[in-house]
């Protein structure tokens, strides 16, 4: 080829194929970003026993706050996805990022269970939904290099659960201090630590359209073709009991401690571990999912993750319930907690690649969220109707029997009709 072919094939390369922005820079805003998000909507649940003294509203009207919130993170994601695969993910984040903050702010003010719903089920959970995976990973995934994608996602998901590694006893802390008004304050301003991030994230994946050397799907063509692929499907029904399993610990952990009539920092040290073992367990995903996606089956890691979560919470049934049953539980938990967000994630560009990522990964978090919201909402009403959640722990096990089983038939290559992603 002459200099001056090459040349002009170089100017016909899309921008981010010509230059990527560094990889730790793209790291560290994606991963911040879920940190400081993810912790703040974490840390939700110290809160629920003293919105209900605040309120007098109950803990089944205040679950179905948080419920909302679950179901309301899930809804927004295909949307934000569809958002930022077509227009740019910095302006979807920005504004991800200023909802979550003054929906965490607006809590304390609420006074119903409508008001409650509006501050931590619309604007808290809406904003994190903009601000949460389906865009964030899309996004890493776009401005990096393929071979780097396995280890890259699990260095993300781990951000969320260093965020709440460190937020839960800040706030339990702040709590002590200064009440829990000042706490909540407190995670709404740190949030707005991640607005930089959308600048360093911004760019839709029309660069990736064109590498791949096809058009662009219609919205609406691309959704039913992944619908009727029944391995994106199962992949579906496997999240929506991983929504299940994480809203219900997230929600209530802090209840099942007053339960046992434990002292509430175990609550927030729980859920600090529970944060704490996610890095490791993320970074172990990606690891195993390796850099080239080739250690092992995915679908075989997740099978994996939900068969340990079932023996985790039949362990724990058993158990004496004492600080160490607590916290040692939280470890186990926490390697499993979302850990399936890479080996999920991957599937779904493996299936369809990255270009409509993040809109397909969105629905499959609307699956989670799903699970989340009847996770969160049958929580409060198993400890109305019984005065305990041995209920959701039971049902905790037989959901993560099924989605172990799920998991197996699911086929790991790419439908030939996907449309290439970028080399």
């Amino acid at each position: 080829m002459s200099d001056v072919s090459k040349a002009g094939a170089a100017r016909a390369l899309p921008p981010l194929a010509r230059a990527l922005p560094p990889l730790a820079l793209v790291l560290l805003a994606a991963a911040g970003t879920f940190a400081l998000t993810m912790g703040a909507r974490q840390s939700m649940g110290l809160f629920l026993p003293t919105l209900n003294t605040h309120t007098g509203l109950g803990i089944a009207s205040i679950s179905l706050a948080f419920a909302f919130g679950q179901l309301w993170w899930g809804l927004t994601q295909p949307i934000a996805g569809l958002v930022a695969d077509r227009v740019g993910a910095g302006r979807v984040l920005l504004a991800g990022v200023i909802l979550v903050a003054l929906g965490t702010a607006m809590v304390p003010f609420m006074t119903s269970t409508a008001g409650l719903i509006f501050a931590i089920g619309v604007l808290a959970a809406g904003g994190a939904g903009m601000a949460g995976p389906s865009v964030l990973m899309a996004a890493t995934t776009r401005l990096i290099e393929p071979a780097k994608r396995g280890m890259a996602t699990g260095i993300v998901n781990a951000g969320g659960s260093f965020g709440q590694f460190l937020f839960a006893p800040i706030a339990q802390g702040v709590t002590a201090a200064a009440g829990w008004v000042a706490a909540l304050q407190v995670l709404a301003f740190s949030t707005l630590l991640a607005l930089p991030a959308a600048w360093v994230l911004r760019g839709n994946s029309n660069a990736l359209a064109a590498a791949g050397g096809a058009p662009r799907e219609k919205v609406g063509t691309m959704i039913r073709r992944a619908v009727a692929d029944p391995s994106y499907r199962l992949l579906c029904a496997g999240f929506f009991v991983c929504g299940f399993h994480v809203a219900f610990i997230a929600t209530h952990l802090p209840g099942v401690v007053a339960a046992c009539q434990l002292p509430p920092e175990v609550g927030a040290w729980s859920l600090a571990v529970i944060g704490l073992f996610n890095i490791a367990g993320s970074f172990a995903m990606g690891w195993a999912i390796g850099f080239q996606g080739g250690r092992w089956r995915m679908k075989s890691l997740l099978a994996l993750v939900y068969a340990t979560r079932a023996v985790a919470v039949l362990l724990f049934l058993l158990a004496p319930k004492t600080p160490t049953t607590m916290l040692v539980f939280a470890a186990v938990i926490g390697f499993t907690y979302l850990s399936t967000v890479p080996p999920t994630a991957g599937l779904v560009a493996r299936f369809f690649g990255p270009a409509n990522m993040a809109t397909l990964f969105g629905i499959v978090m609307l699956a989670h969220q799903l699970g989340g919201f009847l996770g969160a909402w049958l929580g409060g009403k198993a400890f109305e109707w019984t005065g305990s959640y041995d209920w959701m722990w039971y049902a905790d096990i037989v959901l993560a029997v099924g989605a172990a089983l799920v998991h197996l038939p699911i086929r790991e290559t790419r439908p030939q009709a996907a449309v290439p992603a970028a080399a």
